[in-house]
């Protein structure tokens, strides 16, 4: 049963690696994968002494510490449910997701999460902090107990404890609630090691925030699971300016970013190059569509091959993703082969579609979640036909590989042409002066007057920004210092009418952000996009602006940049931005 479960397969991986480092803050101290297993088991008997049972939801907000990792893995092998949360998030968001969850506890740092706390203390869930020191590797919990007694009476896990509730990102509705089991966890941990082979051997610095499902599963857990070594920046939080230097002391072996940080990573490299980088079996990019130009940019840069996955929270992460060289190699444009489930691609009546024929992507697995909590009518949507439905189109090739088109709700509609934006970005970033894109549209009777190319710097976007900077552990203040300027932005915003109640005929829609000095201008843009794509696909407006709105996990969301651009043309005709 261990290996049905992600605490079994955890522990196995203790057994045979014992002495091998499982754990590093950078520069600071190293855990072997014996003593994270002890602190574990540890933490989870007081836990267990303090009252929390099996199906209790505890919620944790950290940074990516040591105390975070210790106390997630503490909670699932306590037979609780791990709720983890953004530490940017405002009081009532607190409130909505503790509230939604049904938390019992609240876990923080001793440092404490003032927002966090006025919700759980509102909601009258109960607040416990967690320290570690490693002078003497022992963490300390505020709730602390006498836990010798318990250690032998840890709870067996079983396969089908919910371990992990996570949110959906929420991108065109209120976020769904998704529980992910044990098996669920372990399903696809195995399914992350199998298509990496990862080892005992690999080492990763860890860039994304762990209170998302990339971060957590592909990056933390996965390797924990192989016997491989972990990583943690020693501020909790990505920087540019460390991240290569933790890569190479830490003699790292590959890493898992979404497409914004590799950009970031990009622009780091051409602007402040390492002397040597380390040798990489491969770099892995997920989350959002990666453009094949950035592919490109980063295989020429780091020598190593970027392998672009598929994933969602729902799958308990990963899907698909192109294997390794030895596997048969990676295709630009494609996010791969599945793993360790099944996939057919369907139209809506439930027939599975030919070979490079569009329609939606469904899976089935031990990784898929077995439904949304509380919400009947998300379930009766997402399940049909027996097999879940990801609200995304793609077609698989004759070789099996997936081809994204984008989601389902985002596929622009004109003059009965359904034009993909993921298309649109990708001509976008194959512009040598371009970094990021994406592509987005507003209702045309928003519009009124023509709006100005140009438009000076936006305080609102910047303090999102700020926000997504503390939550998902972006860091450019480091390379300002040294003239590093990553977030600026183009933004090519077109428009759409409604013709019916049902369909709408669109103007193609679109944002980028160019690369470092560049002088780029909505007329050069304009130029590009006429070349290289049909007609009706050309952005109607360009418009150019500092920088969009991101989620916690550091996407650039369609329909966030659409209502960002909305509400500052409702205000006024011409948008009015600050300093």
């Amino acid at each position: 049963m261990e290996e049905t479960t992600l605490t079994g397969i955890l522990k196995q991986s203790a057994g045979k690696f014992p002495s091998h480092r499982s754990l590093s803050v950078s520069g600071k101290f190293d855990l072997t994968h014996s003593k994270l297993q002890q602190l574990v088991d540890q933490a989870a008997s007081i836990l267990i002494s303090n009252g929390v049972h099996p199906g209790d939801v505890i919620a944790l907000t950290f940074p990516n510490t040591i105390e975070f990792v210790i106390m997630f893995l503490a909670v699932i092998r306590a037979r609780a449910t791990a709720a983890p949360l953004n530490s940017a998030y405002t009081q009532e968001e607190f409130e909505f997701y503790l509230s939604d969850s049904e938390s019992k506890i609240l876990l923080t740092s001793q440092e404490g999460n003032q927002s966090a706390q006025s919700a759980a203390s509102k909601l009258s869930i109960s607040h416990i902090t967690a320290t570690f020191s490693h002078l003497d590797e022992k963490l300390t919990l505020s709730a602390q107990s006498e836990s010798g007694a318990l250690l032998d009476s840890l709870p067996a896990n079983d396969p089908l404890d919910v371990a992990l509730f996570l949110h959906t990102s929420g991108t065109t509705s209120r976020p769904k609630g998704v529980p992910l089991t044990q098996q669920n966890l372990a399903a696809s941990v195995q399914n992350i090691i199998s298509v990496y082979k990862l080892t005992e051997s690999d080492s990763t610095v860890l860039v994304l925030p762990l209170f998302h499902v990339h971060g957590l599963l592909a990056g933390l857990l996965s390797s924990l699971g192989a016997g491989a070594a972990v990583t943690l920046p020693a501020a909790g939080r990505f920087s540019a300016s460390t991240f290569w230097p933790d890569m190479i002391k830490y003699n790292a072996t590959w890493y898992t970013a979404v497409p914004t940080i590799h950009q970031i990573i990009l622009e780091r490299h051409l602007s402040h190059p390492e002397e040597c980088y380390p040798k990489l079996r491969f770099i892995r990019s997920c989350s959002a569509s990666l453009a094949p130009t950035i592919l490109t940019r980063l295989e020429e840069a780091f020598g190593a091959p970027v392998l672009e996955a598929y994933a969602m929270t729902e799958a308990s992460h990963l899907m698909c993703s192109n294997p390794l060289p030895e596997n048969g190699g990676h295709k630009s444009g494609s996010v791969g082969k599945p793993v360790g489930q099944e996939m057919a691609i369907l139209d809506e009546n439930g027939v599975q579609q030919a070979e490079n024929v569009n329609g939606e992507v469904c899976i089935r697995g031990l990784n898929v979640t077995k439904g949304y909590k509380n919400n009947p009518e998300a379930n009766k949507s997402a399940y049909k036909f027996g097999w879940f439905h990801t609200g995304d189109v793609g077609y698989l090739d004759s070789e099996g590989y997936l081809h994204l088109v984008g989601r389902i709700k985002e596929l622009i509609n004109r003059g009965g042409e359904k034009i993909s934006p993921i298309e649109v970005d990708a001509v976008l970033l194959s512009h040598p002066d371009v970094a990021q894109a994406v592509s987005f549209g507003v209702p045309d009777d928003k519009y009124g007057e023509e709006l100005p190319a140009k438009l000076p710097k936006d305080e609102h976007i910047s303090s999102i920004t700020r926000e997504v900077e503390n939550g998902c552990g972006i860091s450019f203040e480091d390379d300002k210092e040294s003239g590093g300027e990553y977030v600026k932005l183009i933004a090519c915003v077109c428009s759409w009418s409604a013709n019916s109640e049902t369909r709408y005929d669109r103007e193609i829609n679109c944002a980028i952000i160019p690369r470092d000095g560049s002088t780029i201008d909505e007329a050069e843009i304009l130029r590009f996009c006429k070349k290289n794509l049909a007609t009706f696909k050309v952005p109607k407006k360009v418009f150019i602006t500092d920088a969009v709105p991101k989620t916690a996990s550091g996407k650039i969301q369609r329909r966030l940049v659409a209502e960002h651009f909305l509400s500052q043309i409702s205000a006024a005709k011409v948008p009015k931005f600050g300093a």
